[in-house]
C-alpha cells in the first residue's frame, strides 16, 4: 500500500511535467511534433509506476520512475525558462543530467532486477553516480539553459560549465563501458534470459542513436525537425519500449500481459502471491487422502507457485515424487522442519530464483511439513491396519482354526466308535476352550464390554484378568460418559498395550490405571513399578502405532520412564465438554 502512495504521485508529477512543459514551449494549439514528444515521454513513468507497485522490493521500478521524473521536471523547467522563469526553470532543467545518466548508465547496468551484475561493477556505478551529480550541479551553477545555449557566461559560470562538460564526458565513457558489459552479459546469458537481454541491448542502442541525432540537431549539423523528433523519441521511449517488449515476450520480472474478461482488455498480472499459493495448496491437499497423491500435489503446487521446470518432494524414508521433467541438478533445496524430508527446485521457466521466490518457498515449508507428516501418518496407519489384519488372520489360523479342526475330528471319531461319557466330556471341554479363545480373539479386535459398557467398564474388565495387582480409578461422571467409537477404541487399546508391556517387559508387580476428563481432554495414565527403560534408546514397545492413531484424532502419547524407576504412559485425545 505504501508503494502505491509514493509511486503514484511521482509518476503523476513526471507526466504532468512533461505535458505542461511541452505546452509551455509551443503554446496552444500544440503542434503534432510536440504531441509525439508528449506520447514518447509517457511510457517511462508509467512503466516505472507499474514495476514499483507490483514489485516494490526490487529497485528497478523505482529507477525507471526516477528517470521519468527527471525527464518530466526537466521538460517543465525548459518550458518555464521560455516564459521568463529563469531561476526555477534552470534548476529544473538541470535534472536532464539525471535523466541521461540513469538512461545511459544505470538502467542498462542494473537490468533486469535492479542489482549490479557483480561486485566488479561497483567502481563503475560510483564513478557514474558522481559524474552525473557533478554534471547536473555544473549546469545549475553555470546558469546555462537550453533555450539560451549561446549566452555568454560569467567567470565562475564558465568554470562550472567546464566542470559540467568534463563530468558529461565521463558519463559518456561510462555509458560505453556499460553498453559493452551489456553485450557481454547478453552473449553469456542463458537461453531463457537471452531474449530479455536482446531487447535491452536494442533499447540501449536506440537511446544512443537518439542521443547522437539530438546532438546533431542542437549543434546545427542537422536542422531537420524530423531528425530532432526521431532523436527525442528514441531517447525518451527506447528503453521503456524495450522493457515493455521483454515483459510481453519474455515475462520479465515475472510480469505477464494477457487478455482477461469478455471485453478483451489488457491486464498486467504477477505470479500468485504467497497467500494465494498457500490457499490453493490447502484446497488441493484437502482433495485427497492418499499419501503419495498428497506429496505429488505438493510438488505440483511448488512447481506452479514458483514457475519451475520441475520440483520434487523427498520424504525421510526415501520416497521421492517429481512434478515435471527433471533435467540437471536442483538449484535450490529446502529441508522441511522436523527432518521429515526436503523440497527440491529446478530452474525457473524464465529468469533466476529471486529472494521473493525463496521467501515463498519458506512460506510453503510449513504446510509442506504438515502435508508430509500427514502422508507419513496415513502410511503408518495403513501399514498398522494391514499388520493387524495379518495378526488376526494368523491367530485364527494357528489357534482357533486348529482347535475347531481337532474338535470336528474328535466328533467324527466319537460317532464312528460310539464314544463313552469320558470322551464326550473331553469334547465338551474342548468346545468350551475353543469358545473362550474365540472370545479372547474378539476382545482383541473390539471387546463387547467396550461396546456395551463404555471405556471405564472395558478397561476394568481388561485389568481384572491380569495376574498382578491392578487398580483402575475414574471419576463417577466418566463412568456413564460415552464417546465416539474411534476415541473409545484408541484409548482402550492404548491402555491394553501399556499394561501388556508392563507385564511382558517391565516385570511389574503393581499397575495403576487412571482415567480422567478435564480441560477438553480425555486422559489415560498407566503407571507401573517395573524396571523401567530409557525412552531415547528404546522404542515405544508396540505403542508407536497407537501413537499414530491418537495423533490422527488430534491427541498425543507420552512415555516417562527411567531404568529402575518404573514407567508411566500418558495418552490423551480432545473431546467435547
Amino acid at each position: 500500500m505504501s508503494s502505491r502512495l509514493v509511486a503514484g504521485p511521482l509518476a503523476l508529477i513526471a507526466i504532468v511535467g512533461s505535458v505542461t512543459g511541452a505546452i509551455l514551449e509551443t503554446g496552444l494549439p500544440v503542434p503534432a511534433t510536440h504531441w509525439v514528444y508528449i506520447v514518447a515521454s509517457l511510457p517511462l513513468p508509467a512503466l516505472g509506476w507499474l514495476l514499483a507497485v507490483r514489485r516494490p522490493e526490487l529497485r528497478y521500478g523505482w529507477l525507471l520512475l526516477a528517470a521519468g521524473l527527471c525527464f518530466g521536471l526537466g521538460t517543465l523547467g525548459t518550458g518555464l525558462s521560455l516564459h521568463g522563469f529563469i531561476g526555477i526553470g534552470s534548476r529544473l532543467s538541470a535534472l536532464f543530467a539525471g535523466f541521461y545518466g540513469l538512461s545511459w548508465i544505470f538502467i542498462p547496468l542494473l537490468f533486469p532486477d535492479g542489482r549490479l551484475p557483480s561486485r566488479r561493477w561497483r567502481a563503475v556505478a560510483w564513478i557514474s553516480g558522481v559524474a552525473v551529480v557533478v554534471h547536473g550541479a555544473g549546469i545549475l551553477l553555470s546558469g546555462f539553459t537550453l533555450h539560451r545555449p549561446t549566452a555568454v557566461l560569467s567567470g565562475p559560470g564558465q568554470v562550472a560549465m567546464l566542470v559540467s562538460a568534463a563530468a558529461q564526458f565521463v558519463t559518456w565513457i561510462m555509458a560505453v563501458i556499460v553498453f559493452a558489459g551489456l553485450l557481454v552479459r547478453w552473449r553469456r546469458s542463458s537461453r531463457e534470459e537471452r531474449g530479455q537481454y536482446a531487447w535491452m541491448v536494442g533499447g540501449a542502442a536506440a537511446t544512443a542513436v537518439g542521443a547522437v541525432l539530438m546532438m546533431a540537431f542542437n549543434l546545427g549539423g542537422l536542422r531537420s525537425p524530423v531528425i530532432g523528433l526521431v532523436g527525442i523519441v528514441a531517447v525518451a521511449g527506447g528503453l521503456p519500449a524495450a522493457i515493455a517488449a521483454a515483459i510481453v515476450r519474455h515475462r520479465l520480472l515475472d510480469l505477464r500481459v494477457g487478455i482477461r474478461g469478455s471485453r478483451l482488455h489488457l491486464v498486467f498480472d504477477l505470479r500468485p502471491t504467497a497467500d494465494e499459493v498457500l490457499s490453493d495448496l490447502g484446497t488441493v491437499l484437502e482433495g485427497t487422502s492418499e499419501p503419495v497423491e498428497q506429496v505429488s500435489r505438493l510438488a505440483a503446487a511448488v512447481r506452479t507457485g514458483l514457475e519451475l521446470r520441475w520440483a520434487a518432494v523427498t520424504l525421510a524414508d526415501g520416497t521421492r515424487v517429481v512434478s515435471g521433467r527433471q533435467e540437471g541438478r536442483a538449484v535450490l533445496e529446502l529441508p522441511v522442519r522436523g527432518g521429515l524430508g526436503r523440497i527440491e527446485c529446478g530452474p525457473r521457466e524464465s529468469g533466476r530464483l529471486t529472494k521473493v521466490d525463496r521467501r515463498l518457498l519458506q512460506a510453503l515449508a510449513v504446510p509442506a511439513g504438515l502435508a508430509i507428516q500427514s502422508a507419513g501418518l496415513v502410511t503408518r496407519l495403513v501399514n498398522a491396519q494391514e499388520a493387524e489384519r495379518r495378526r488376526i488372520e494368523r491367530n485364527i489360523h494357528d489357534g482357533v482354526q486348529q482347535q475347531v479342526v481337532a474338535l470336528i475330528a474328535g466328533l467324527e471319531l466319537a460317532r464312528a466308535t460310539g464314544a463313552g461319557p469320558d470322551m464326550l466330556t473331553h469334547l465338551r471341554e474342548q468346545a468350551r476352550q475353543t469358545l473362550e479363545d474365540l472370545r479372547e480373539l474378539a476382545a482383541g479386535i473390539h471387546p463387547s464390554s467396550l461396546t456395551q459398557g463404555g471405556l471405564v467398564e472395558a478397561v476394568e474388565e481388561r485389568c481384572s484378568r491380569l495376574p498382578v495387582r491392578t487398580t483402575v480409578t475414574a471419576p463417577p461422571p466418566l463412568r456413564s460418559r460415552r464417546f465416539s467409537d474411534e476415541i473409545e477404541g484408541a484409548m482402550y487399546f492404548t491402555v491394553s498395550e501399556a499394561v501388556a508391556n508392563a507385564l511382558k517387559h517391565a516385570g511389574a508387580t503393581t499397575i495403576e490405571v487412571r482415567l480422567t476428563q478435564e480441560d477438553g481432554r480425555l486422559r489415560a495414565t498407566v503407571a507401573d513399578d517395573g524396571k523401567g527403560f530409557d525412552p531415547h534408546t528404546t522404542g515405544r514397545r508396540g505403542l508407536a502405532t497407537l501413537a499414530d492413531r491418537l495423533d490422527a484424532l488430534g491427541g498425543g502419547l507420552g512415555v516417562d520412564s527411567e531404568p529402575g524407576r518404573g514407567t508411566q504412559v500418558n495418552a490423551w485425545v480432545p473431546v467435547d465438554g
